[in-house]
């Protein structure tokens, strides 16, 4: 096999196998940071030997079967484990004995206790992030680092820390259950939702968007959807970001300036990501649980998904949909998002008003997008001084060039 032509099914094997191949080493060796160093191992064995011997007829299993291999190496040659030698070889043994016959009927068991480990209590929002990335993703150090626009040698630390964190507080490779689930899920949801935002509308740099975060997310939220069907929560998170990535294509022009929602072509909105948002939008909404923060905001891209026109989106329904959020997740954040909506339903004034009750909120002061919706309602009322001023000082609070570009011209057209 050439070597280019190898190295590309290697590496298109390794984007497949690598979460399924760290889960399962975790479980055995119980740590994850040495389950990531056992797979890449393999991983090399693989550029190695594949290019002379061809890509095995199951290349995850030989991987899987490479790295238990060396697991075993390192521990009959290890120094903290001279005395109880035989005893843990037979025991490693007989755990990958079992796998081997288990390894397909444990594989959702085993992606499950790997996201609840990257997203353990233990370790900051920023750790958590990177180190679902790497381990989950498939993303490489660099690449997550490009990602969010900091060094590769920062993301790096970050990363070897919070193994080593993980690692520190014996932290246990399983799935919580009961009332430890419904605790831990919403950091994972948390996650998920972070890297999506920053991939739907970046908070820094040049591009707008940055479809691969998009796509990762997308991908980590199909499986925990899939592995925890009865929480509600799940369902509804990759309702949202199934319905919110079919406009991605929209949201920018071919110049890559961002397209505001109103003006968008909607024939560029994603059907298939449309429907799919709304099934598992009717998934929440059918269990026995209210739907929750991330059920609610479904609910309300789904308002516009079901809208042929901006002047036909059932803005009244959205504004409740808000008013309901904000009972349950009271935030300045979904106040703001709350007014926009108020603005399209009843007008600019009513609007306006809810603004000023949030405009001193310590979240908000350095948030571009309260001066740019307060631009967008003054400019609507005709008061287009006020608003110019507001747009002039979104844009210098805006962290994304093209926001920023954007926020300026609608200034000089205020």
């Amino acid at each position: 096999m050439p070597a280019v032509e190898a190295k590309r099914s290697i590496e298109a094997v390794w984007r497949v196998e690598q979460a399924r191949l760290i889960a399962g080493l975790a479980r055995m060796v119980r740590d994850v940071g040495l389950a990531e160093d056992l797979a890449q191992d393999a991983l090399v064995a693989a550029l190695e030997k594949w290019p002379k011997a061809g890509v095995p007829d199951n290349p995850g299993a030989w991987l899987m079967a490479t790295a238990k291999n060396r697991a075993i190496d390192l521990m009959r040659r290890g120094a903290n484990f001279e005395r109880k030698q035989d005893e843990l070889i037979h025991e490693v043994g007989a755990r990958m004995a079992m796998d081997a016959a288990s390894v397909e009927h444990g594989l959702g068991d085993d992606l499950l206790a790997l996201i609840f480990t990257c997203c353990h209590p233990v370790l900051g929002t920023e750790a958590r992030v990177a180190l679902t990335l790497k381990l989950l993703g498939g993303l490489t150090t660099p690449e997550i680092a490009r990602a969010f626009l900091v060094s590769e040698a920062t993301m790096a630390q970050r990363i070897v820390r919070a193994k080593r964190t993980l690692a520190a507080a014996e932290v246990p490779f399983e799935t919580p259950d009961g009332t430890e689930l419904d605790e831990r899920l919403p950091a994972v949801l948390e996650v998920i939702y972070l890297v999506f935002n920053e991939g739907y509308a970046a908070t820094a740099g040049e591009d707008l968007v940055r479809p691969g975060l998009c796509e990762e997310a997308l991908r980590l939220g199909r499986i925990v959807a899939e592995l925890v069907p009865r929480e509600p929560e799940a369902q509804g998170l990759i309702a949202l970001l199934e319905i919110q990535a079919s406009r991605t294509r929209a949201r920018v022009d071919r110049k890559g300036e961002p397209v505001l929602l109103a003006d968008q072509d909607r024939s560029r909105w994603d059907p298939l990501l449309i429907r799919r948002g709304l099934a598992a939008l009717a998934r929440a909404e059918a269990l026995p649980a209210p739907l929750g923060p991330y059920g609610l905001q479904a609910a309300i891209a789904a308002c516009h998904a079901g809208a042929a026109s901006a002047d036909e989106t059932n803005w009244v329904r959205i504004a409740a949909l808000y008013e309901a959020l904000a009972a349950i997740s009271p935030s300045p954040i979904v106040e703001l998002n709350r007014a926009v909506a108020v603005g399209m339903a009843f007008g600019p004034e009513p609007a306006l008003t809810l603004l000023d009750a949030i405009a001193e909120e310590p979240a908000l002061t350095r948030y571009h997008l309260l001066p740019s919706v307060r631009g967008d309602l003054l400019a609507k009322l005709g008061r287009g001084a006020e608003a110019r001023a507001e747009f002039e000082r979104a844009a210098e609070l805006a962290g994304n060039e093209r926001e920023r570009q954007l926020l300026r011209r609608r200034a000089v057209e205020s």
